[in-house]
């Protein structure tokens, strides 16, 4: 493979806010090339979302917020009224020429402009069309809004997450990035992906995908939820504890905690003997892991009050000679200056058309021996429309300037 797999996919984005901008945006980091139509004026609500906001070269605020960059990198952006009746015809024009849309309107607000998925396919057969809600398209709760933290709370996710009750802090509580957006993003990136291999090499006709954000937040909960339905116990919340052989937890040490996670039996006899308690292996409370998840709290206080001796970089360095699986328990700062985050280049830089070279985060997603491609920074609101309505329409200065006359632009 000399080239990124979805090179020659045109991606129209009509979505907003955070969910659905993430399928288009890994659509893109695969090499498809997504236009991102946006209301004139106004665009992405989540450019909005701040402070803070992004500085410009002069360091005054713009109008670009963490929560739109996270979500729109490798994307033209261009303006159209939908609710004029040139600005449906240009979208029209473009799904003639387009592979996929991914929108995440109210279930049936695009059919009033003639632009829902029964509309389009006439115009593109092909076209694969992926709808991003809160609930679906079908089902009671269908017309309902809601937005990450409804669907960490409805999904169970929250019920799991957090300190267990009765201790300090104990109850549920939502993760601190939304990750119901961003299982949902994948989800319907995955749901993408599928139809477009069916078309191509099966049928040659589009499809509409329907992802809902609870749906993809409860499956996202794989073993725990497995647990429930196949043996109707509700897992607790257990805080940073692990989910497999104990102890694996966070310790505290002398500066900070790290995380310490005992898989196996060789690997807890290993870790009483770099904290200099063999003993503690033999200990009958703590002898097997089903005698150590009987004992968890008793398991928690004696290692925890053993870690709380050693320097964190000490007992890393330990637990990495002895084959433990570790590792600090890092902020944002820490993470971005560890060498192998560096080394696997997370954080890109790209210039941006307000506040010059900005960093971000790029994809995971890598093909050995194909170049990424260059990044492109989030761009302001209707940066591309003059250049996509010639290059993508054909359309000539004329013609784009009665648009903007009448203010479908």
């Amino acid at each position: 493979m000399k080239r990124l797999p979805l090179t020659g996919i045109r991606v129209l984005d009509l979505s907003r806010i955070l969910a659905a901008p993430l399928a288009a945006q890994s659509l893109g980091d695969l090499g498809a090339e997504v236009i991102k139509i946006e209301r004139p004026g106004r665009g992405d609500e989540a450019r909005r979302w701040g402070p803070p906001f992004l500085k410009d070269r002069e360091g005054r605020d713009t109008r670009e917020s963490p929560m739109y960059l996270s979500a729109n990198r490798n994307k033209r952006s261009i303006t159209i009224d939908l609710a004029r009746p040139e600005g449906q015809d240009l979208v029209r024009r473009l799904v003639e020429r387009s592979d996929v849309l991914i929108e995440n309107y109210k279930v049936g607000d695009l059919q009033r402009y003639g632009l829902d998925y029964d509309s389009l396919k006439r115009v593109n057969p092909r076209l694969v069309y992926c709808s991003v809600t809160g609930f679906g398209q079908t089902g009671p709760y269908a017309a309902q809004p809601g937005y990450d933290t409804v669907f960490q709370a409805m999904s169970g996710l929250m019920s799991v997450t957090g300190l267990p009750d009765g201790v300090p802090g104990g109850g549920p509580m939502k993760t601190g990035p939304s990750l119901a957006d961003f299982m949902a993003g994948q989800f319907a990136t995955a749901g993408v992906l599928a139809a477009l291999y069916e078309r191509d090499t099966h049928s040659g006709e589009g499809a509409h995908i329907d992802i809902a954000l609870l749906d993809s937040t409860i499956v996202a909960q794989t073993h725990s939820v497995a647990t429930y339905l196949a043996t109707g116990q509700v897992p607790p919340r257990r805080g940073t504890e692990g989910n497999g052989g104990l102890p694996s937890q966070a310790f505290a040490c002398a500066d900070r905690s790290v995380i310490v996670i005992c898989g196996s039996e060789e690997q807890y006899r290993q870790f009483c003997e770099v904290l200099g308690h063999p003993e503690l292996a033999r200990d009958p409370r703590f002898a097997t892991n089903s005698d150590r998840l009987h004992h968890r709290k008793e398991l928690a206080s004696t290692f925890g009050a053993i870690t709380a001796r050693w320097a964190s970089a000490e007992l890393l360095a330990a637990l990495k000679n002895a084959g433990i699986p570790s590792g600090p328990v890092n902020t944002y700062p820490e993470v971005f200056a560890d060498p192998q985050v560096q080394h696997r280049g997370v954080a890109l830089t790209a210039e941006h058309a307000q506040a010059g070279p900005t960093r971000f985060c790029g994809s995971p997603i890598r093909f050995t021996g194909v170049a990424d491609r260059a990044p492109m920074a989030p761009p302001v609101l209707g940066q591309h429309t003059d250049e996509l309505l010639r290059e993508v329409l054909g359309l000539d200065e004329a013609a784009i300037a009665a648009l903007r006359g009448k203010a479908v632009l």
